[in-house]
C-alpha cells in the first residue's frame, strides 16, 4: 500500500496557501445537492458541521450524548495555543512549529505541524467573535500564559474552563444551522459501522440508543470527529462514554490506524483513591505555571506537607530539567513522577502521588491573583478531596489522557478509505509521539473551522453528478446484517462476568505493560494476556436486556469488544518500535541518565497498521518522515 501524504509543493510557509490556491471548489448551487455525515459533535465535529452547513452543504451530525454540549471537549481546562506573540516574548509561527515538532519527538509531518501553527493565528479571532470569554489583562487585552514544553506565553484561556467555552461557541454555530435546517442533528445515536460503495465511504449504520432501532444514513462523504481512545485504560481522565469504536469500525473497513501505542499519560491528575473509581479527575496543566512539584527527600514520609521543611524537599523537575523546570513536557513530567513514586517517595494514603505546591506563588502574587487564574480548579479540588490547596499542596499523579495515535490521514485529513475523513483526536496527524498541552483544543478547532472546509470541498467536487446515495443499496443491507449479527452474538453469550470486569482487567494489563514504560517481554506477555481475555469475554460476559430498547450494558459491551482489539494493536505497535520517543518509552532504549533514546536511522516513520482479519496479526505499513526544514535533534529540556 502506497501511503501518499499528498503534501503540497512549495516552501513550508507556502504549502497551505498553495493547496488553497489550487483546491477544487463546489459552486453554491451544487453544494445543496451534496450530503455530508459528521460523527461526533465535540469541538472538531461541531465546527466542521457548522462550517459546511454555512457553506450550503446538507449535513447530518451524530452524537451518542443527549446534547453536543456533553462532548468531552468540555473537559479541556487550561487553554488553547496560538502564536500571537501578545507578550512580545519572541513567539512566532515558526517557534510554535519548532516547539510542537520537538515536543512530539520529531515523529510528525513538518507540513501538518506548521499548518496547525499557522492557522492558530485565526482561531483566537474566531473564538473572540463567537463570544468566548478569554482571560484579559487590566487594560482589556487578551491575556495568555505558558504551558509545558515551551518558554513563551502562547496559551489563551478562560480560567479553567477553556474547552467548555470553546465548545459552547462551536455549539452555538452548530445550532444556528440546525435552526436553519441545513444540519439535521441526531443525538443519542451511536455509529456501529461504516458503509462503503465502490471503495468510497457512503454512509453509516447507527443505533438509536433510546429505542434500539438500527438506522441507515447515506452521504457523499463521512467525517469522523469522535475523539480518542484513552479510556481503554479504564482509569483515565476521560468520561466513561469516551470510546474508540467509530474509528475502529472504520479501521476494520480499510482505514489504517497510525501509531496506536502513542498514548499520553497526563502528569496532573488527581491520584486514585480506591478500587471503586471508574475515572480520574484531570487538573489543568496550567497549574504548573505557578505550582512547584516536589516529593519528600525521605522515603515513606509520614509527616504532613507543611511540616516538611524546604531543605527536606526534592523539587525533582527543577533539579533534572532546570531550563524548563515544572513546565517540562507531559511525557517527561509523568515519567519523572512515576520514577519518584516507584522509588518509594510517593505521598498520600496510597503513596501514589506527588505534591503540587502554590505556597511560593501565593506569597509572591497574593491569594487573590491565584484565585483569579485558577479559582475554579481550586474549588474543584476542595470538593473532590476535602483539602484546601490555598493552605497545603495539591496531591497529583500521572493518568492516561490523550491518544496521539488514531486513523492515518493525509495532508487533506482523508484516511486510506476514499471519502472518509478524520478530524481532531480521531486522527494521528499533528502531535507526533507526544502532545504539548493546549494543542488539543487547537487541533480540533483548526481542523473543523479552517482546514477540513477546504479539503472536504476539494473531494466533494468530484461528486456533483453522483446524485443522492441510496440507503437501499446492497452495501447497506450487508453492513446492517453484520451489525445485527454482532449485537445478537453479544447478547447470546449469557455469561457471569460484567463488562466492567473486562474493561478493568484490560486497563490494568495495558497500564502495567503498555503505559508509561514498556519492554519487549512485557509487551509480548500483554498480547498473550489480551488474547486470553478476549476469548474469555466472548464466553463469559453477561449482558442483560435486548437489542430493541435502551440498553447501556450492550453499548458498553460493544465498546469494550473493540477495546480488546485496539489494546492488542497498541502492544504490537509498541513492540515493533524499538526505540524510545515521546510517550513511548521502551526501557531497553534509554540513556545512562534515564532519558529517552530515539533511533532516527531505523524508526523515522509513522507506523500505519492494516486490519488483516480476526485471528491474524496486523500488517505494518510505513510512512517515512522527511525533515527538510528542521533536522531532528536530541530532545533536551535541561
Amino acid at each position: 500500500m502506497n501511503l501518499d501524504a499528498k503534501i503540497p509543493e512549495g516552501s513550508l510557509e507556502q504549502k497551505w496557501e498553495n493547496f488553497k490556491k489550487t483546491a477544487k471548489l463546489v459552486n453554491p448551487a451544487n453544494r445543496k445537492k451534496l450530503e455530508v455525515i459528521v460523527v461526533g459533535t465535540g469541538l472538531a465535529g461541531s465546527s466542521i458541521a457548522a462550517s459546511l452547513a454555512e457553506m450550503g452543504y446538507q449535513v447530518k451530525a451524530f452524537c451518542f450524548q443527549d446534547s453536543p454540549r456533553r462532548a468531552h471537549s468540555v473537559a479541556a481546562q487550561g487553554g488553547v495555543n496560538a502564536a500571537k506573540n501578545y507578550k512580545n516574548d519572541g513567539d512566532s509561527v515558526y517557534r510554535m512549529f519548532v516547539d510542537t515538532l520537538k515536543g512530539g519527538d520529531f515523529r510528525a509531518r513538518e507540513a501538518n505541524v506548521y499548518r496547525m501553527a499557522e492557522c492558530s493565528l485565526n482561531l483566537i479571532d474566531q473564538a473572540v467573535a463567537q463570544g468566548v470569554p478569554f482571560g484579559r489583562e487590566y487594560g482589556g487585552y487578551l491575556n495568555n500564559r505558558s504551558f509545558g514544553g515551551v518558554q513563551v506565553s502562547r496559551t489563551f484561556y478562560a480560567r479553567g474552563q477553556t474547552g467548555q467555552q470553546l465548545l459552547l461557541g462551536a455549539y452555538q454555530a452548530l445550532m444556528r444551522q440546525v435552526g436553519k435546517g441545513t444540519v439535521k442533528l441526531y443525538s443519542r445515536h451511536e455509529m456501529l459501522d461504516l458503509v462503503l460503495i465502490d471503495g468510497k465511504a457512503r454512509g453509516i449504520i447507527v443505533r438509536n440508543l433510546d429505542t434500539g432501532v438500527l438506522e441507515r444514513h447515506a452521504g457523499h462523504a463521512v467525517i469522523l470527529a469522535t475523539g480518542g481512545y484513552g479510556k481503554i485504560y479504564y482509569l483515565s481522565t476521560l468520561a466513561m462514554g469516551c470510546n474508540g469504536s467509530a474509528i475502529w469500525r472504520a479501521h476494520k473497513k480499510g482505514a489504517l490506524m497510525a501509531s496506536p501505542s502513542w498514548i499520553q499519560i497526563h502528569p496532573t491528575s488527581l491520584p486514585q483513591s480506591g478500587d471503586y473509581q471508574s475515572k480520574l479527575t484531570l487538573m489543568s496543566e496550567s497549574l504548573r505555571n505557578d505550582g512547584r512539584i516536589w516529593v519528600p527527600l525521605k522515603a515513606d514520609e509520614s509527616r504532613k506537607p507543611n511540616d516538611i521543611p524546604e531543605q527536606e524537599r526534592d523539587y525533582y523537575l527543577e533539579r533534572r530539567y532546570p531550563a524548563f523546570g515544572n513546565l517540562a513536557p507531559r511525557d517527561i513530567s509523568s515519567r519523572a513522577a512515576k520514577e519518584r513514586i516507584d522509588a518509594g517517595f510517593g505521598i498520600g494514603p496510597l503513596k501514589n502521588a506527588v505534591y503540587l505546591d502554590f505556597a511560593k506563588a501565593i506569597k509572591e502574587q497574593g491569594r487573590a491573583k491565584i484565585e483569579e487564574k485558577y479559582g475554579n480548579l481550586f474549588d474543584m479540588y476542595r470538593k473532590i478531596t476535602g483539602f484546601d490547596a490555598y493552605e497545603e499542596p495539591m496531591m497529583i499523579s500521572p493518568s492516561a489522557h490523550f491518544s496521539m495515535g488514531g486513523l492515518w490521514v493525509d495532508y487533506e485529513l482523508m484516511t486510506t478509505v476514499s471519502g472518509l475523513f478524520a478530524l481532531g483526536e480521531a486522527n494521528f496527524a499533528d502531535h507526533g509521539a507526544n502532545r504539548l498541552g493546549a494543542n488539543s483544543l487547537l487541533q480540533a478547532s483548526v481542523d473543523g473551522y479552517f482546514i477540513a472546509p477546504y479539503t472536504v470541498a476539494n473531494y466533494l467536487s468530484g461528486d456533483i453528478h453522483t446524485g443522492k446515495i441510496d440507503t437501499n443499496h446492497p452495501a447497506f443491507d450487508k453492513a446492517q446484517t453484520e451489525v445485527e449479527t454482532n449485537l445478537k452474538k453479544l447478547l447470546g453469550i449469557a455469561g457471569t462476568k460484567t463488562v466492567d470486569y473486562y474493561h478493568k482487567t484490560l486497563g490494568k494489563i495495558l497500564y502495567d505493560y503498555c503505559g508509561l514504560a514498556r519492554n519487549e517481554a512485557g509487551l509480548k506477555g500483554a498480547i498473550v494476556e489480551i488474547r486470553k481475555l478476549r476469548e474469555d469475554f466472548y464466553k463469559n460476559v453477561k449482558i442483560p436486556g435486548d437489542t430493541v430498547s435502551m440498553n447501556s450494558e450492550l453499548e458498553k459491551a460493544g465498546r469494550v469488544a473493540d477495546y480488546l482489539e485496539i489494546g492488542e494493536l497498541m502492544c504490537f505497535d509498541a513492540l515493533e518500535r524499538k526505540e524510545s520517543c515521546g510517550a513511548h518509552f521502551r526501557e531497553e532504549y534509554q540513556t545512562a541518565e534515564g532519558e529517552a533514546m530515539r533511533n532516527d536511522e531505523e524508526f523515522q516513520f509513522i507506523s500505519a497498521w492494516e486490519w488483516a482479519g480476526e485471528g491474524s496479526d496486523p500488517i505494518l505499513h510505513k510512512e517515512e518522515l522527511i525533515f527538510e526544514v528542521l533536522k531532528p535533534i536530541v530532545r533536551s529540556y535541561k
